[in-house]
C-alpha cells in the first residue's frame, strides 16, 4: 500500500509536531534516550483518516525542533492495530509497551486487548518480543483494556492501564513487575465515583508525584455535560490526592478538567533529565472537524508544557525551551487597537482589564476571550463555539501561541488553558483592549524535519 502525500500546505502547522503526511492521534512512548527526546504516536500512514494503528516516531534535543524518524512499530496481520501506550529505559535498551487490539468482528465493534513490548538499541530500530502478549485482561473486566503507561520506581517497574470495570465504570488498573515481561495487579488505583460525573472509560492514564502530590491524569469517556463543564465529546484531567502505599490505592478528589478548550485529549508525560515533568496532547478531538484531511493529513501535537502544582490544581506552562523559537520581538508596547501578525507569533498581554481582553481574526474566522464576572469565556465563529473556565481571581496575564492552524492560551502562568484548532485562510490581525501591556514575538517556521 503506498502512503498518502500532502496536497496543500495551508494548513501544516510551523512549529507544532505533524506527520509527514497521514492520520495521527494519541502521543504515545515520550521519553528520553541517549541524548534524545523521543516522541511516537497513533498513525495511518496510507489515508488522512484512522486506520489500524501504528506508531509513528520523532526525536529531538530540546522538545521543540523534531526529526522525523521511520515507523516504529506496524500492526501484524494477527493485529487489528498498536494501540496507545509508553517508552521506558531498561538494560541500556528502549522498551515500548503498547496495546494490541484484536477485532472479533469489526462490524459489530467486537474486540478484546493485550500489552506487548518492542525494544531498540540504538532509539531507531524496533523489534517486537518474542513472548507477546506480556499481560492479558483480567477477569473483572469488559473489552476495554488499553493505554499502558510505565514507569520505574526503585528497582521495580509499575504500570497503570485504563481499563472499563464489569460493573461498566471506568478505572485505572495498577500493575508491578521486575523485568517487564511479567506483571501482576497490585490494586485498582482509582475508579469512577458513578457514570455521569466520571465515565465508563478511562483512556490514557499517567501517574506521577509533584511537590507531594500524587496525579492521575486520564481521559475520560462519558461525561454528562453540566454548565460550562465536560462540553467535548470526551475530555481530558486529573484526579489529585495521595497514594496509600499499603492497599496502592489513591485517596483522591474530584475530577478536573485540564484544558477548557475544543482540541484537547489524549495527554502523556515524561520526566526530563532535570526533573521537570513535561505533557503534551493530541490538538484534536474525537468530533473534531479537521478540514485538514482534505489535503492528505490530520492532526497534531500540542506544545510540551510543564506541569506544576499551585494551589491545590494543576497548573500548565509552555516549557523554556520555546523561548528558542523567538526570532524577533515585533512589539512591546502599551497596546493600542489592531496588530497583524505572522504565521508563527506569540504574544503575551498584562491587563486587569473586563469585557473583551483579545480578538483574533482573518477576516473569516474570529476568536474571541472576554472576561465576564467570574467566568473566562473564549468564542469562535462556529458552531458550539464557546467555551468558558470558571476563574475567580483577577484575569493579569495571558500568553498566547498562534500557529498556522492552532491557538494555544496560556492564563495567568497556566491557570487556565485553551486549546483550538483555528484554520486561518491568512495570518490573523490581533485587537487588544487599550491599556493592556502588549508583547509580540515571530517565531521560526518550518521548524521540524519531515
Amino acid at each position: 500500500m503506498e502512503e498518502i502525500k500532502v496536497t496543500n500546505n495551508r494548513f501544516r502547522l510551523d512549529y507544532h509536531l505533524m506527520a509527514k503526511a497521514g492520520w495521527i492521534n494519541d502521543p504515545n512512548g515520550f521519553s528520553y534516550f541517549k541524548g534524545y527526546y523521543h516522541m511516537f504516536y497513533q498513525y495511518y500512514p496510507y489515508d488522512s483518516e484512522w486506520g489500524p494503528m501504528h506508531w509513528g516516531h520523532a526525536r529531538s534535543k530540546d522538545m521543540i525542533h523534531w526529526e522525523t524518524l521511520p515507523i516504529a512499530l506496524f500492526p501484524d496481520e494477527k493485529d487489528d492495530g498498536c494501540f496507545s501506550g509508553s517508552a521506558v529505559v531498561y538494560d541500556n535498551k528502549l522498551w515500548l509497551i503498547y496495546t494490541g487490539h484484536h477485532y472479533i468482528d469489526e462490524k459489530k465493534d467486537l474486540f478484546y486487548e493485550d500489552q506487548n513490548l518492542a525494544f531498540s538499541k540504538d532509539g531507531i530500530h524496533f523489534e517486537k518480543y518474542a513472548g507477546n502478549p506480556v499481560l492479558k485482561g483480567p477477569t473483572d473486566n469488559t473489552k476495554h483494556f488499553r493505554d499502558p503507561k510505565v514507569w520505574q520506581e526503585n528497582d521495580e517497574f509499575y504500570m497503570v492501564l485504563g481499563s472499563q470495570g464489569d460493573d461498566e465504570l471506568g478505572r485505572a488498573l495498577l500493575y508491578q513487575s521486575q523485568d517487564l515481561k511479567e506483571w501482576r495487579r497490585v490494586s485498582i488505583l482509582a475508579k469512577a465515583k458513578n457514570l455521569k460525573d466520571e465515565g465508563y472509560m478511562w483512556e490514557c492514564p499517567d501517574f506521577f508525584r509533584i511537590n507531594g502530590q500524587d496525579i492521575l491524569l486520564m481521559s475520560p469517556q462519558g461525561l454528562e455535560a453540566r454548565g460550562e463543564l465536560y462540553r467535548n465529546l470526551n475530555q481530558t484531567g486529573y484526579l489529585l490526592g495521595q497514594l496509600n502505599r499499603k492497599t496502592y490505592e489513591l485517596k483522591r478528589g474530584s475530577f478536573e478538567e485540564i484544558d477548557k478548550g475544543h482540541d484537547f485529549y489524549a495527554t502523556q508525560t515524561t520526566l526530563t533529565p532535570d526533573g521537570r515533568r513535561v505533557m503534551v496532547a493530541w490538538m484534536n478531538a474525537w468530533d473534531s472537524p479537521m478540514y485538514e484531511k482534505e489535503d492528505g493529513w490530520a492532526g497534531a501535537l500540542t506544545i510540551p508544557r510543564e506541569l506544576i502544582v499551585k494551589d491545590g490544581k494543576l497548573y500548565q506552562q509552555p516549557v523554556g525551551e520555546m523561548a528558542s523559537l523567538r526570532q524577533e520581538r515585533i512589539v512591546k508596547e502599551e497596546a493600542s487597537g489592531n496588530y497583524q501578525l505572522s504565521r508563527a507569533t506569540e504574544f503575551s498581554l498584562e491587563t486587569m482589564a473586563l469585557g473583551q481582553l483579545f480578538k483574533l481574526s482573518d477576516g473569516e474566522h474570529t476568536l474571541t476571550i472576554t472576561r465576564e464576572d467570574e467566568k473566562l469565556v473564549l468564542e469562535r465563529n462556529t458552531k458550539d463555539g464557546q467555551r468558558s473556565a470558571h476563574i475567580t481571581d483577577p484575569v493579569t496575564k495571558l500568553q498566547v501561541f498562534v500557529d498556522a492552524s492552532s491557538v494555544e492560551i496560556f492564563v495567568n502562568d497556566g491557570q487556565v488553558t485553551f486549546t483550538e484548532r483555528m484554520y486561518w485562510q491568512k495570518a490573523p490581525t490581533l485587537t487588544v483592549q487599550a491599556g493592556s501591556q502588549l508583547e509580540i514575538y515571530r517565531l521560526e517556521e518550518n521548524v521540524n524535519r519531515y
